[in-house]
């Protein structure tokens, strides 16, 4: 069978509700999103023709707080996929603790192919179609996949146009000056490297001698890569949609950056030992290998030449059910996008709630409180784990679906 994003999840669920000794009732409505909105809208492109595009919104559960999730313009962006986001999303805000649900949300198409005014359109046609399903206190959208935050402007203030009030909670990722987070651009990738931190600790590492590859070299990929480097990592491979580049004496992110933001691909890096494909950056040879790219990475078919020791999983869904399998088998230790890219959210969530207050932190605050979250959250995971002879994973959906659960028990579903 074909794996797809969402068939990935219920395979996870189905085992994480046997082994919680869930009801058939309450594993049944976990499977599938209380609500989706699948059409299309219309934009004029800038030649004047009128152009139709698929759009999408999943909400999948709000029993612990209002849907919360991102926003990706990408021409895969397919309901299936879209519905797997927003699962994931739901058990990442139950995985760190933070009272909120999962949504997900797309147009597909490629930004990269229209104008900065064409994108304009479609955003403000997607906040149009969505306004009478999102809002603060129902389902707060934010930036993903080839989104940002002039992207969340647009949707923000078309909402705020058919509503006729301020609303700056409705959605996260904003720039400053319309109420976003300080510290949210690299949100993700500091939560990933609290995490990193705990995870050489427990095992009892040291920085200067991990090897780290990242695959993905979008604001993730490369803020992680930065972070890494700044503390003593040695990052030796890099990726991005156009190739990938690996030096085994290590890569500075910015020089490489620098390069790509010039000639558009890291692989015009001058500084590469070696110039190769995704596929072969994801087996080369490191400690640390970071999947920050898009779903379904490392498979049946690669996982088992993979010879990282390590896999933080900085994107969503990088990782099979059979690639998770042989990664056990062969000792490698894997710390699950649930956790490791919750980062992101955890400070969306900040930004959500500076919005509601009117209260406004620093970015010191903000990483004040998110490395404790994130430290803890790694340490429930760790420690259940261990009691339970059970995977990072595993545990980590055995712990938020547990508390998921919780929720919708009190809410009637037995």
């Amino acid at each position: 069978m074909e794996n797809t994003p969402f068939k990935n999840y219920l395979v996870r669920l189905e085992k994480t509700g046997k082994d919680l000794g869930l009801s058939t009732q309450t594993i049944k409505a976990l499977s599938e999103p209380y609500n989706t909105i699948d059409g299309e809208i219309e934009i004029e492109r800038d030649n004047g023709v009128k152009e139709k595009m698929k759009a999408y919104r999943v909400q999948f559960n709000n029993a612990r707080g209002p849907y919360k999730g991102g926003i990706r313009f990408h021409p895969a962006a397919d309901l299936d996929e879209v519905k797997a986001l927003a699962a994931a999303m739901a058990i990442k805000c139950a995985v760190v603790g933070i009272p909120l649900g999962g949504g997900k949300g797309g147009v597909a198409f490629d930004p990269k192919k229209y104008s900065k005014n064409e994108i304009e359109k479609v955003s403000r046609a997607w906040a149009r179609m969505m306004a009478p399903y999102i809002g603060a206190n129902k389902d707060i959208p934010a930036p993903d996949v080839y989104t940002n935050g002039e992207v969340m402007s647009y949707i923000l203030d078309e909402f705020e146009k058919i509503n006729k009030r301020s609303e700056p909670g409705l959605i996260t990722g904003k720039p400053l000056a319309l109420g976003g987070s300080l510290g949210r651009d690299i949100a993700t990738a500091q939560g990933g490297m609290y995490v990193l931190e705990e995870l050489v600790k427990k095992m009892n590492l040291k920085r200067e001698n991990l090897r780290v590859v990242v695959q993905g070299f979008g604001n993730a990929g490369f803020n992680m890569a930065k972070i890494l480097h700044s503390m003593g990592y040695k990052i030796v491979g890099l990726s991005d949609s156009g190739g990938a580049i690996y030096n085994s004496a290590g890569l500075d992110p910015e020089a490489v950056m620098k390069t790509k933001l010039a000639e558009g691909s890291v692989d015009k890096f001058k500084g590469a030992e070696k110039v190769f494909s995704n596929e072969d950056l994801l087996v080369s040879d490191c400690d640390i290998l970071v999947p920050a790219a898009l779903d379904n990475q490392l498979r049946a078919d690669n996982a088992g030449n993979v010879k990282a020791k390590i896999v933080i999983e900085l994107a969503n869904g990088p990782t099979t059910p059979e690639a998770d399998e042989i990664f056990q088998k062969n000792g490698v230790t894997l710390v699950p996008d649930v956790l490791s890219n919750a980062g992101g959210v955890t400070v969306s969530y900040f930004e959500w709630t500076q919005n509601v207050s009117g209260y406004y932190w620093s970015e010191e605050e903000v990483m004040q409180k998110l490395q404790p979250i994130m430290a803890n959250s790694f340490a429930e995971i760790w420690n259940m784990a261990e009691a339970k002879k059970v995977s990072l994973r595993e545990s980590a959906f055995m712990l938020a679906i547990a508390r998921i659960a919780k929720a919708m028990k009190y809410r009637g579903v037995k």
